[in-house]
């Protein structure tokens, strides 16, 4: 992806990525009016939370529901503290993005590895993807989500975890962008009941082409919209 002065706002001009990005909105919209959220917000958190940790497990390869799994357990802690980080990424997003790592990656990688990017990445686009991640733009938040996202696990900054580490940014920036206030919604649910095209997609990202990265903003405002619908039926089993 290259950068002008507002990269978000290109993206967003891109073939179907505005539709996509008003129907993802729409839908996580629908999920915040729900009675259950507005009653017992905290419920609905937790539970997406355990619901999204674990299929973020599951896009890495392991088995969500074997809570004893490093994987899990990692992808667990980091998507708990989703809302807390979300005031921290808007002010000092790469003080957020290395707990997110600590968190995903404690018991996967040396301690002193932890939170830190690892020598021969593209430090450049590391540091402007931070920069560009909390600036204002023209783009919808889905749109710097879906972003975000596809820099982190494409640049892939910590050599760990970097598949964790990308979704529960992406939740951050839901969050602290203003999409999902709640954090409600289960995103990872929408890439993992899309996941034979989540990879071949991100890789379509990762060359930076119109059509690649297009495709790839689409499809997470797809699976944004399905993690709606993710938050509502557990809206509906906590009533």
């Amino acid at each position: 992806m290259s950068y002008g002065s507002d990269p978000f706002s290109a993206v967003a001009a891109l073939s179907g990525v505005g539709v996509a990005a008003a129907h993802a909105r729409d839908a996580i919209d629908v999920l915040l009016r729900q009675p259950a959220v507005r009653s017992d917000a905290a419920r609905v958190a937790a539970e997406s939370a355990v619901r999204g940790a674990r299929s973020s497990a599951k896009l890495d390869g392991a088995d969500g529901d074997d809570l004893t799994d490093p994987v899990v357990q990692g992808a667990l802690r980091a998507t708990a503290e989703v809302p807390s980080l979300a005031g921290v990424w808007s002010k000092a997003p790469g003080q957020a993005l290395a707990r997110i790592h600590l968190l995903a990656a404690k018991d996967r990688a040396d301690r002193v590895t932890l939170g830190r990017p690892r020598d021969g990445i593209d430090a450049a686009r590391f540091d402007q993807l931070l920069r560009f991640a909390v600036a204002g733009t023209a783009a919808p938040s889905v749109v710097v989500a879906a972003l975000v996202h596809g820099e982190l696990a494409t640049i892939a900054p910590f050599g760990v975890a970097d598949g964790v580490t990308a979704r529960v940014a992406e939740r951050v920036v839901l969050v602290a962008r203003g999409v999902d206030t709640r954090a409600v919604s289960v995103p990872e649910a929408g890439h993992a009941e899309f996941a034979r095209s989540y990879a071949p997609l991100l890789a379509a990202y990762a060359e930076g082409t119109p059509d690649g990265v297009g495709a790839w903003v689409r499809h997470c405002c797809e699976a944004y919209a399905r993690g709606a619908e993710e938050g509502i039926a557990i809206c509906r089993s906590l009533s």
